[in-house]
C-alpha cells in the first residue's frame, strides 16, 4: 500500500496519538499549541488507503534556526511494519534541510526499545543519557547531522 503524507493539523496528530498505547498519558490540543507557538514548526500526516496512519510533530525548541526538535511521532499499530516512521522521518530531514538547518535531535524513553532501534537504523547517534530511578523511564537524547 501507498503511503501518503502530507501537512497537517494538531487536531489530527492527536488522534493518532490516542491510538498509539505507547502514549498512554498523550499531550493535550492546548500543550501542542504551546510548544509550536515558538519558532517554526512542522505537522506531517502519514495517510494509508485514506486512514490515518501516523505523524511527526517537530519545532525549532532552541530558536537558533539550526537545531530542530523531532518532538513527537509515531505509527498506529496496525500500519506498522510498513516504512511509515521511516517515510516520515524522510519528510521531515527533507523538510529541514529546506528551512536550512543543520541537524535534527529527539528524545526518547528507554521503555520505548522500539524507537531506538529505529533511530540508530536511521543514522542518529545517542549524545546523552538521563537517567531515572525506573531505568525504563530513563531519556536517551539523539541527534542526526542533516
Amino acid at each position: 500500500m501507498q503511503v501518503v503524507v502530507r501537512s497537517g493539523t494538531i487536531e489530527e496528530a492527536i488522534q493518532i496519538q490516542e491510538q498509539i498505547p505507547e502514549f498512554e498519558n498523550g499531550y493535550t490540543a492546548a500543550e501542542y499549541t504551546n510548544r509550536l507557538l515558538g519558532g517554526e514548526s512542522v505537522i506531517l500526516i502519514a495517510e494509508i488507503a485514506g486512514k490515518l496512519a501516523g505523524f511527526k510533530v517537530g519545532y525549532d525548541r532552541f530558536l537558533d534556526g539550526k537545531v530542530f526538535y523531532s518532538w513527537m511521532g509515531g505509527v498506529v499499530p496496525a500500519f506498522r511494519g510498513q516504512g511509515v516512521a521511516k517515510i516520515l522521518l524522510q519528510k521531515m530531514e527533507v523538510w529541514c534541510k529546506l528551512k536550512g538547518y543543520r541537524s535534527l535531535k529527539f528524545k526518547t524513553r528507554n521503555s520505548h526499545r522500539s524507537m531506538i532501534h529505529f533511530a540508530i537504523h536511521q543514522g542518529f547517534n545517542v549524545v546523552d543519557f538521563e537517567p531515572q530511578p525506573n531505568p525504563d523511564d530513563s531519556k536517551i537524547y539523539f541527534s542526526k547531522e542533516l
